[in-house]
């Protein structure tokens, strides 16, 4: 299910995971080779990705809400 990005935040071990509306939380990480994604380096990339939507696995699982 496409659920948009409301914010961002690190989890315990310092990972990017972006906030989605649906009361969930997706790991962005920056981590290749497997997925290329500079733009959670900055604030200015992840700024942009603000109202993007992504793929929420957990949505699809009726997982509880993390927040």
């Amino acid at each position: 299910m496409e659920r948009k990005i409301i914010g961002f935040d690190k989890d315990d071990e310092g990972d990017w995971r972006a906030k989605l509306e649906c009361g969930l939380f997706q790991h962005v990480r920056q981590q290749p080779p497997l997925i290329t994604r500079k733009w959670v380096l900055s604030n200015e990339g992840r700024n942009g990705k603000l109202g993007a939507q992504i793929k929420c696995k957990k949505c699809n699982e009726d997982t509880p809400k993390d927040f």
